[in-house]
Order: structure tokens, then sequence, then C-alpha cells
């Protein structure tokens, strides 16, 4: 069993930044595929971004994070972060670290095994 428990999240202005954290206890990130997602009211839940062991570690975003999003791990800390820059009142959601990705692709939420509670973050305009 994994146990993955997000934090940093909070209340920030839209232009500002704001880094999430992704914890992990049972397993090691090493080998396992990691994501974001995040999931706005009313909304379904989303890609944000992947982070893949492919040949080494390959990243993904989703178009309307690119360049202002960075997803990282730190392996020896078993821990995946989310940096998140020039934030917008869009960007508002639950936001989720995901795990264990295992069939399908990153882009799928039923592709991971392991999934965090979840971490607010709100972007004031």
């Amino acid at each position: 069993q994994v146990n993955l428990v997000e934090s940093g999240g909070g209340l920030v202005q839209a232009g500002g930044s704001l880094r999430l954290s992704c914890a992990a206890s049972g397993r090691t990130f090493s080998t396992s595929g990691t994501a974001w997602f995040r999931q706005a009211p009313g909304k379904e839940r989303e890609f944000v971004a992947a982070a893949v062991t492919w040949s080494g570690l390959t990243t993904f975003y989703s178009d309307f994070v690119k360049v202002r999003f960075t997803i990282s791990r730190a392996n020896t800390k078993n821990t995946v972060y989310l940096q998140m820059n020039s934030l917008k009142p869009e960007d508002t959601a639950v936001y989720y670290c995901a795990a264990g990705l295992s069939g399908g692709t990153y882009l799928e939420t039923t592709a991971y095994n392991f999934w965090g509670q979840g971490i607010q973050v709100t972007v004031s305009s």
C-alpha cells in the first residue's frame, strides 16, 4: 500500500506562485509514473502534469499549464513537486497527486493505482 500526502496549497493572488508537494510512503517513486491532476467544482478531474520514467525522467504537461507549471521529483525524498507560476483564477481547483502508473496512458485517471486526498488551490483575481 502507498500513501500519498499533498501539501503546499492555499490562497494566492493572480500572478503569484505556489509549490505543491506530494510525499509518498510505502513505495519509491524511482520506477513509478507520477502525476498531478486537478478538479474544479462541477467539473471532471483533469490531467495537469506527469513525470514518467522512460529511459530517464520524461515530463508531460497539459496545454493550459505548459510553461507556467513544472513537475519534478526527488527520488531520495520520495516526493514529487508541482511548481506553479503565473497562477490564474481558472487554476483554482483541488489538486491531486497520483502514482503507480500501470496500464493506460499518463493522461488517464484510471491509469494510476494510488491517489492523495487532494489539496485546495485558490487563485483570487
